[in-house]
């Protein structure tokens, strides 16, 4: 696990604005005095997979990473569908997911474990930081009119299927039906930021801490193989073999045979077969995150050096003793100024190696 770094003022939680996240998470528990019936249930699960399946082939594989093609049209409902699980717009989402890939598991990461469980897992997307998005950072697809606007009007999908909830089966159907299967959907999908770069199994030697997760696969439709996803983005398939459960592309193969959906990526076998850390390929991200928890150490180590705490004073010292404790503490930041070179050093070194095994990686596999 990475070093934990500390948070800045405005990567710390809105109490505000973030209300809502919090009332939605106290409305499910009405269900102990109401009962729970089969046919909440029922609905909370249909809710539950469908905005899954519109979040995972949709605003991730579709709008993040472009794995396969739409028409227009199913390219609108595609979004439409996403907004409906309260997760805010298209755009939003995909151009931070952007960020995530191009930064992931450095200070710079928006949802980085650097900065703890809470944070990657809940905590950036409640603070101040990450509100606004940048149109040029997603312009292939800011370009559209229709996902504009759905973009800026994200409540219209939730809020009409609330309502239809509702309808369906009254004021239960609401508050379980509906909010009950929208916080399952949050925290599942959140799972893939916090716990897919700690909980797993890595395969692909990759620059990140990514993993795979059998457990989230399936509580996310496929998500879960992260450590596969990161090695290879453009895939559509992330569950690179059969027995990694994927149902979201499942689905989107079955849409292709009628046309909705074209151009499904799938990894080529010879990519399948390479970068494999139990074949010796070099681990950069693992091998990244162990150092920088070194690296943490040396920082910290100064802040345990005794005559330095700006609240409790010290006594006044023997000439003597303090002299010999200025030398001590000289030494050691002699010797922890040579480590932290030496730490960037093999970093630089480590990174220099990885970048040649890709090449080496990717010319193997057109000598194939």
């Amino acid at each position: 696990m990475p070093a934990t770094v500390l948070r800045a003022p405005d990567e710390h939680m809105r109490l505000a604005t973030s209300a809502p996240f919090v009332i939605a998470h106290l409305l499910p528990l009405a269900a102990i005095f109401t009962g729970v019936r089969l046919s909440w249930v029922v609905l909370g699960v249909v809710l539950y997979v469908s905005r899954m399946f519109f979040i995972t082939a949709g605003y991730h594989r579709y709008f993040s990473h472009r794995s396969y093609k739409l028409g227009r049209v199913m390219q609108f409902l595609m979004a439409f569908g996403g907004t409906a699980a309260a997760q805010k717009g298209p755009l939003w989402w995909a151009r931070h997911h952007r960020n995530h890939h191009r930064y992931s598991d450095t200070e710079l990461d928006l949802h980085s474990p650097l900065k703890g469980f809470w944070w990657s897992h809940v905590g950036w997307i409640l603070c101040a930081k990450n509100k606004d998005w940048d149109p040029e950072d997603i312009r292939d697809f800011a370009k559209y009119p229709e996902l504009r606007f759905l973009n800026k009007k994200d409540w219209i999908a939730p809020w009409a299927l609330g309502i239809a909830s509702y309808v369906i089966a009254g004021w239960s159907g609401l508050v379980f039906g509906f909010f009950a299967s929208t916080v399952l959907l949050w925290h599942a999908t959140f799972l893939v930021n916090s716990l897919a770069h700690v909980m797993g199994r890595r395969r692909y030697a990759t620059t990140d801490t990514s993993r795979n997760s059998a457990l989230i696969a399936i509580a996310t439709m496929g998500e879960g193989w992260h450590n596969n996803h990161h090695y290879y983005q453009a895939s559509a398939r992330q569950g690179f073999f059969w027995w990694e459960w994927d149902p979201s592309y499942y689905i989107l193969t079955m849409l292709s045979w009628v046309g909705l959906v074209k151009d499904l990526k799938k990894p080529p076998v010879r990519v399948k077969a390479a970068s494999r850390i139990r074949d010796g390929s070099f681990d950069m991200g693992m091998f990244k995150a162990h150092w920088a928890k070194a690296g943490q150490a040396l920082h910290n180590v100064r802040s345990h050096l005794p005559g330095h705490d700006p609240v409790v004073a010290e006594p006044d010292l023997d000439p003597e003793v303090a002299g010999r404790r200025e030398q001590l503490e000289e030494l050691i930041r002699a010797n922890r100024a040579a480590l932290q070179q030496h730490v960037q050093s093999t970093l630089d070194s480590a990174e220099e190696l990885a970048r040649l095994s890709r090449r080496h990686d990717r010319q193997v596999g057109v000598a194939d």
